[in-house]
């Protein structure tokens, strides 16, 4: 838990509600009995134990504390807009999936409570943890995932490896049916073996060179057509799904990634604006290799779209 309010500063233009920035409709709680219904409740998820798994570079456990050093001064739009900061789940001794079960036990209370779970990652080991939390507090409901990335993250374990970043969407589909849709899927980044994974378990996706403007009508299609067939929607966003010229600090950087530009924000918004959506992750920032927080920014700004709503 953070102890004091010091990476929560930024622009003090007044104490009008006119005049607020995040920084001052933060709230720093460990009593998870003070969620209210449509509360921004936010853990940092400080944790990249599946990214050193996954053979990728570490240093997305650094992550949660940047980000919010960049999205506290953003100004506030929503007159009622409240966040309730519960601090960095953590990985001692390399034990991740104790850290996965302690991000579902507490996110789940955020449920349990009405609340709209926000974190911040650390490594894309995130999605496991974060599901386990809506699975556990809506066990008769149709969970659905949007996962921006460039991955699908369906990677069967190393023996003797574990879980990692690139497993998540493995170990959810052998709990069960998955629901889930891919945006951003590169050819590039991913074998024909998971593919062919994706194609068993019926994971949808669209490839990042569908995303440009013209073709808005159906990515809009195909993003309502799941919608309508789910009770509770996740969003997780994979910051390595960017171009790197936006996103150098992450922990896989694509040089040919897609750009948040006009055609990404419509379709973007569109998903944060589902009254379904109770749960939304940033993974993989990487500030270790990050230019002037530009990765770090992005990936503010991008959590900053669904407090707007």
């Amino acid at each position: 838990m953070n102890d004091d309010l010091k990476i929560w500063t930024g622009r003090l233009d007044g104490t009008d509600p006119l005049q607020h920035r995040i920084f001052q409709r933060v709230s720093l709680e460990d009593d998870y009995m003070t969620i209210s219904p449509n509360d921004f409740v936010l853990h940092g998820f400080a944790v990249d134990e599946g990214v050193t798994r996954n053979k990728g570079r570490a240093g997305a456990k650094d992550a949660p504390e940047v980000i919010r050093k960049n999205i506290a001064n953003f100004p506030v739009i929503s007159p009622d807009f409240l966040l309730k900061d519960f601090g960095n789940i953590t990985c001692h001794g390399g034990n991740l999936e104790t850290a996965q079960f302690e991000l579902a036990e507490k996110t789940s209370k955020i449920f349990q409570r009405g609340g709209k779970s926000v974190v911040f990652g650390g490594g894309h080991e995130v999605t496991f943890g974060h599901y386990s939390g809506l699975r556990n507090a809506f066990p008769g409901k149709k969970i659905g995932i949007i996962n921006i990335d460039a991955h699908f993250d369906n990677r069967e374990p190393e023996i003797g490896t574990g879980a990692s970043s690139g497993t998540g969407f493995w170990q959810i589909a052998q709990e069960g049916e998955i629901h889930s849709l891919h945006i951003g899927i590169q050819r590039n980044s991913n074998t024909l073996k998971l593919f062919d994974t994706a194609h068993q378990y019926g994971m949808k996706y669209i490839l990042n060179d569908e995303l440009f403007f013209e073709n808005l009508p159906s990515i809009y299609q195909k993003i309502d057509v799941f919608f309508e067939d789910i009770d509770v929607l996740y969003l997780t966003v994979c910051m390595d799904v960017f171009n790197a010229s936006i996103a150098p600090g992450v922990s896989a950087s694509a040089y040919n990634g897609i750009c948040a530009d006009a055609a990404f924000m419509h379709f973007f918004r569109h998903i944060l604006k589902n009254d379904k959506l109770k749960a939304m992750d940033i993974a993989e920032v990487n500030p270790v290799f990050d230019i002037q927080d530009r990765t770090a920014r992005l990936a503010a700004s991008l959590v900053n779209e669904w407090f707007m709503i």
